[in-house]
């Protein structure tokens, strides 16, 4: 199995600096924008119950495979991350997009902070480790607060390939502009069909639930299946396969296997491990959109 410190880094070209002394970042700032995004959505879905209706849940539930499954699991993770697939650049870009439709912001941070995390996970200097705390890897690491020069420096050092890439700095800079037109939409699409009622539902099921849905089944990949779960391989971390969150995540829960095997395409090792997105990459590959 490969060693996790130094995969990532190989597939993006770039070398390993030396372990940091310490656990995870910690500042004694808050960054009070995330803190207020994260928790406005929360906030927003707890108001989804008083204005529930079966479309407003079946787009839910669409949305949440669409942003999570394509967005996050192939297009954040396996495309950008960890060069698993070779697409065309307008596919890439939409990918992209789609990954940060799921909330979880730009392409350029987020695969930033997970090929860190490859290169020292369950190490110090990773961003998440269950090691540093249960609530710290599932999604208390997001909040200490950085400079813009340190987050540049960050991104420039872990994506190098994505802070050189034009289309992905575009949608970084116009991350939130992409989530005020989908909730544009869906206040819009609502109100045509059933009015101000229905147009809340569905913003607010369409919108808050299914990101606070899509939100902590990717944190349960940073926290729980570092915490429980077997292995397959033995590998430099703690990482484990956990059935249950691959149910949730689109199989990202076959987590020791990807740790083990970082750039394959296919996390299901075993013939039980059902793998959904890598059944869309192959289908991809099928009509000629992906290869590699």
């Amino acid at each position: 199995p490969a060693d996790t410190r130094d995969a990532s880094d190989e597939a993006a070209g770039i070398p390993l600096e030396p372990r940091r002394e310490g656990a995870a970042d910690r500042s004694e700032s808050l960054d009070w924008a995330t803190v207020f995004w994260i928790g406005g959505v929360h906030l927003a879905a707890l108001a989804a119950p008083f204005f529930f209706s079966w479309s407003g849940l079946t787009l839910c539930l669409a949305l949440y495979w669409f942003t999570g499954s394509l967005g996050v699991c192939l297009g954040y993770h396996r495309l950008l991350t960890h060069g698993s697939l070779v697409t065309f650049a307008p596919a890439r870009f939409v990918f992209a997009l789609i990954g940060g439709l799921s909330g979880e912001g730009s392409a350029l941070v987020w695969v930033a902070n997970h090929r860190k995390h490859h290169a020292f996970s369950d190490q110090d200097g990773d961003p998440h480790s269950p090691r540093d705390g249960g609530l710290w890897a599932h999604m208390l690491w997001m909040f200490p607060g950085h400079t813009r020069e340190e987050m540049d420096a960050h991104t420039r050092r872990w994506a190098p390939d994505l802070a050189r890439d034009r289309s992905i700095q575009f949608l970084h800079r116009t991350f939130l502009l992409w989530h005020a037109l989908v909730g544009a939409a869906l206040v819009a699409g609502g109100w045509c069909v059933g009015g101000p009622r229905l147009a809340a539902s569905w913003l607010l099921w369409g919108f808050a639930v299914r990101m606070v849905i899509v939100f902590h089944v990717t944190w349960l990949v940073n926290s729980a299946t570092h915490m429980w779960g077997y292995r397959n391989y033995e590998t430099t971390d703690d990482s484990r396969n956990l059935w249950w969150v691959g149910l949730l995540a689109f199989v990202e829960g076959w987590h020791n296997n990807h740790h083990a095997y970082q750039r394959m395409a296919q996390h299901g090792h075993r013939w039980w491990e059902i793998d959904t997105t890598y059944w869309v990459i192959a289908l991809m590959e099928r009509l000629g959109l992906a290869w590699n």
